[in-house]
């Protein structure tokens, strides 16, 4: 395999252009066209779609480029390896994460850590933010759910307990804390089926045999705030991610603590990368140093 010519496909399939993926290479763009072609040629096969002056992904390019992200990281983490001190971590970190709020303090313990990182941070559902991790376009994934299977390496670095959002003009709001049975029959505005929130919240009124009325089923949280401070009905959300709000409320759950957790994830196959291996000790580090252990949904 002709390591030139990879380099040039990915360079191309990143940037979107051979013009682009020249500059990045530091060589011209006939240069490009040229290794790309060749490596079209030897295979028998195509890579791209030519559109003008643009370039498009064949479905065969589009899968080789998940394998040449791989190579590619590869490629870094061996260099980290060979060339870095054991104790400097520095680079770029990508984290992904199913909500800003998961991931701050994460965030804040590797700026202490390691104040030469550069770190960036998708934030999306958490299929995505899964997908993310799979495909390599994320370091370390920060979820809200835990995740299994060999082929992933997990964490738990906290637990925030599951509080009600209610309209400050709401009958609830006043008294600050009521029983997990004053929801029965009670309208409420939830995320979706998904959401690691709303599957505690779920477990937790199955157990007691408590029914509410889904009123509304939204896909962001951003989205439950408004329409609660609408009136179609209650929230609810991870005490950390209700932040400040004149229209709202936080209510508590008097006689039950529900809790949702929060996980660091990383492939099993980087877990030794140096990066991944620093982050992931980070987190674990987190989780050690007294957050409540509480199961989740505990009754």
């Amino acid at each position: 395999m002709n390591s030139a010519r990879l380099r040039a496909f990915h360079a191309a399939a990143t940037e979107g252009s051979f013009t682009a993926a020249a500059r990045r290479l530091g060589i011209s763009q006939p240069a490009i066209t040229v290794q790309v072609k060749a490596l079209e040629a030897q295979y028998g096969v195509r890579l791209f779609e030519r559109r003008g002056r643009g370039i498009a992904l064949t479905d065969l390019g589009r899968t080789l480029l998940t394998l040449t992200r791989r190579m590619h990281e590869l490629d870094t983490e061996v260099e980290g390896l060979l060339g870095a001190r054991r104790d400097l971590v520095a680079g770029d970190l990508r984290l992904a994460a199913d909500g800003p709020y998961h991931v701050i303090d994460l965030l804040a313990a590797v700026r202490a850590r390691y104040p030469a990182l550069e770190v960036s941070v998708e934030v999306g559902n958490s299929e995505d933010v899964l997908a993310s991790l799979i495909d390599w376009r994320a370091d370390v994934a920060v979820l809200g759910r835990p995740v299994e299977g060999p082929h992933l390496d997990a964490v738990e670095i906290g637990r925030h307990e599951v509080v009600l959002m209610v309209p400050a003009d709401h009958p609830f709001a006043a008294a600050g804390a009521v029983p997990l049975a004053a929801l029965d029959g009670v309208p409420m505005v939830l995320r979706e089926a998904a959401s690691a929130t709303r599957s505690v919240m779920a477990a937790a009124l199955d157990a007691a045999g408590v029914r509410p009325i889904l009123a509304l089923e939204i896909s962001s949280r951003e989205a439950v705030r408004e329409a609660v401070a609408a009136g179609f009905g209650i929230g609810v959300v991870q005490a950390p991610e209700f932040g400040h709000d004149d229209r709202l409320v936080a209510v508590r759950i008097a006689d039950v603590r529900i809790e949702a957790g929060e996980w660091a994830v990383a492939l099993a196959e980087r877990r030794e990368a140096p990066l991944v291996r620093a982050i992931m000790a980070l987190a674990g580090a987190r989780r050690s140093k007294g957050v409540p252990t509480v199961l989740t949904g505990c009754l």
